[in-house]
């Protein structure tokens, strides 16, 4: 189970905001924290974790493998802060020989100021509007509405794009997928847990599928901690 703590990173609420939240991650799966303690993390990501190379990268080449990937993570980690984002989430152990390319986000989402203005109203508001090459959705998260949006993005639009996936992954199309919830009874704040991968290459495929499915059962383990 990963949790992540909010008490450092929002203001003083009224009524009782919770202190962070929890996850369930996959086997394989860590998280990275963007606030505090993100080059410890890494550290143990590729020094611990990453025990193991791709199949075909030569036992000589695994230290210089390991510090590539640390450039690569140390990027991603610094663009994803810059947008908003309180952890980075990703695979780090190899599945079949090969490490998946895919990842997620929570990060702070500023919806606006008016904190009159229901969740439930918000929430109605954002799946009413276009999604281009894709659909939104109200859904529950912990027992609460919240948003799920899904669509596609092509090389082109990644590469534009200034989120962390799109610099590790803008050479593909990729299969992405926000979910965006209120936090509870905190009026005003809000947090987005987006996901991104291009799968085996093929959007459409069965596998990128699968990984869409996996990353949809994680959000639905998503609780607030209190304590």
């Amino acid at each position: 189970m990963s949790t992540s703590d909010l008490e450092q990173q929002q203001p003083p609420f009224e009524g009782t905001a919770p202190r962070g939240y929890e996850l369930v991650l996959p086997p394989g799966w860590v998280r990275i924290p963007l606030r505090q303690g993100t080059k410890e993390a890494l550290e143990k990501v590729l020094f611990s974790h990453m025990g193991q190379v791709p199949e075909g990268i030569p036992r000589d080449d695994a230290m210089r493998f390991r510090l590539d990937m640390r450039r690569q993570l140390e990027k991603q980690a610094r663009a994803a802060r810059r947008n908003g984002g309180l952890d980075l989430y990703l695979p780090v152990l190899p599945r079949g020989g090969i490490f998946l390319m895919a990842s997620f986000i929570v990060a702070e989402m500023p919806i606006g100021p008016d904190h009159a203005v229901p969740p439930q109203a918000v929430i109605a508001q954002l799946a009413n509007e276009e999604v281009r090459g894709g659909t939104a959705a109200k859904v529950e998260v912990a027992g609460a509405p919240a948003l799920r949006r899904a669509y596609r993005s092509t090389s082109d639009e990644e590469s534009r794009s200034s989120t962390p996936e799109a610099l590790q992954q803008a050479t593909l199309p990729t299969r992405r997928v926000e979910y965006v919830l209120p936090v509870v009874n905190a009026p005003g704040h809000w947090i987005s847990i987006n996901f991104s991968t291009p799968g085996d290459g093929d959007p459409d495929s069965e596998f990128t599928g699968v990984l869409v499915e996996l990353f949809d059962a994680v959000v639905g383990t998503f609780k607030w901690s209190f304590e």
